[in-house]
């Protein structure tokens, strides 16, 4: 009987340093990563996603100017408010991170950015073909986006960032509904309108 109690004890004692090792390895798992070159490039896009958005507050506030449709004009104003979400949602990754909130610029959203001013400049005011071409390029920032965000979130998973992914995971789904409701505005009326003029 002694013996047996005796060799429970060795089991649940072995278990239990089991346990405490591999708590001690996850950590310095952490530790290690937080320090690897894959952590910097990681920071480092988020740099750029952070400068991306920022600039992108103020284009979609001059896109609103322009747009015809009301509709198109208050889904520009949403999405203004949304973005400025987004950077205070990228604020708060750096800062579980341990990182200072700095952007870095993002020269793919300045050229998206100056194409939608160029979209603008070679158009008439109050027509569809404006707008339609607005769409247009406000997709082709909403897929760059989706496209940063989601693989920005499988960084953050596979670094054991969960915090990180989830506010990543949020602003990846907020940006896949706006792309839809830009989708449904062309498709209802605008593109049609513009083939008409």
């Amino acid at each position: 009987m002694a013996t047996t109690k005796t060799s429970s004890r060795t089991s649940s004692s072995t278990r239990s340093a089991a346990g405490k090792g591999s708590t001690a390895k996850a950590t310095g798992k952490t530790q290690k990563m937080e320090n690897s070159e894959f952590h910097k490039f990681f920071v480092d896009e988020l740099k750029d996603i952070y400068w991306a958005e920022k600039a992108l507050v103020k284009a979609l506030g001059k896109m609103k100017k322009s747009a015809t449709s009301e509709e198109l004009a208050a889904a520009f104003e949403k999405h203004a408010g949304e973005t400025q979400t987004h950077v205070e949602t990228l604020e708060q990754v750096f800062e579980l991170l341990g990182e200072k909130a700095t952007a870095k610029k993002c020269e793919a959203m300045e050229g998206l950015i100056a194409e939608a001013n160029s979209i603008i400049e070679d158009t008439d005011a109050d027509s569809m073909i404006r707008d339609a071409g607005l769409i247009l390029a406000a997709q082709k920032v909403e897929h760059y986006e989706i496209a940063t965000y989601g693989t920005l979130r499988v960084f953050a998973a596979n670094m054991g960032h969960d915090d990180v992914e989830r506010l990543l995971s949020q602003t990846l789904a907020n940006e896949k509904a706006t792309d839809e409701t830009l989708t449904e505005l062309a498709e209802s009326s605008i593109n049609e309108e513009a083939s008409e003029e």
